[in-house]
């Protein structure tokens, strides 16, 4: 890593339908903002990627089962069963409020289920299928169009430990996902042991600074790192085995 990071919005990105080439429309965006540069990490944000997928749910076209009733508790129970079909398994519930385990292996609030920045009243954006392969595919794409860039694809989530949420990486390409210092001395000469940093998370984390919530900002560039790599989404699932909160 270098001693200096830039975070550059990624602006003007209208709204996004399906099928939208999402890739052109970056470096397009970006070619405004001094364009793409070798080593750059992009950073998506989780709805983009959704909605350019098909991945929204007009709430009209659902059914609620039994179960999704009884978890409403007032709540508008068509959301609930959109929520019990991305989930895995239902971890914790205070109706209407279900932490769930989604089918990627993300334990998060509402199987990552969301009306907020969807296609209008009555919609929700579901999580992409495969993030991993969201955010290659869109690795591949910039390379073609512009230059080698790592991919992120993040979203916000809440943790067991802490208040308020911070965005996280859900499908990263071209990028190490995490650090692992295990076996390095630190300044005092300690052997360092089970230090991994969660560094894709922290540069989806720095990237929602400049995206916001209300902005309409879905893209950013996080600049000056040197972490070029093979890892994953995936890499950063915590194994259930050593989960201390299930």
């Amino acid at each position: 890593m270098t001693g200096e990071l830039s975070v550059i919005p990624l602006q003007g990105i209208p709204e996004l339908e399906e099928g939208d080439d999402l890739g052109a429309l970056l470096v397009e965006a970006s070619s405004r903002a001094g364009g793409f540069e070798p080593g750059d990490v992009l950073v998506v944000a989780q709805k983009a990627v959704s909605k350019v997928e098909g991945r929204v749910v007009h709430l009209g076209d659902v059914e609620p089962s039994t179960r999704a009733r009884s978890l409403a508790a007032g709540a508008d129970p068509r959301r609930l069963e959109m929520i019990l079909e991305e989930a895995r398994e239902l971890v914790r519930s205070r109706p209407p409020l279900v932490i769930a385990e989604t089918r990627h292996g993300f334990v998060c609030a509402s199987a990552g289920v969301d009306a907020s920045n969807a296609k209008g009243p009555d919609t929700l954006v579901l999580l992409p299928v495969d993030p991993d392969a969201s955010a290659a595919r869109l690795r591949d794409r910039i390379a073609k169009l512009s230059a080698a860039v790592g991919v992120i694809v993040s979203d916000s989530f809440g943790r067991a430990w802490r208040l308020g949420t911070t965005d996280v990486a859900l499908g990263v390409a071209g990028i190490t996902a995490i650090l692992d210092l295990d076996g390095q001395l630190d300044s005092a000469g300690y052997e360092l042991h089970a230090t991994q940093i969660a560094v894709a998370d922290e540069i989806a984390g720095a990237a929602q600074l400049v995206m916001g919530k209300t902005d309409g900002i879905p893209a950013a560039i996080v600049r000056g790192l040197q972490l070029a790599g093979e890892g994953s989404g995936r890499d950063l699932l915590m194994p259930r085995e050593r989960d201390l909160f299930r």
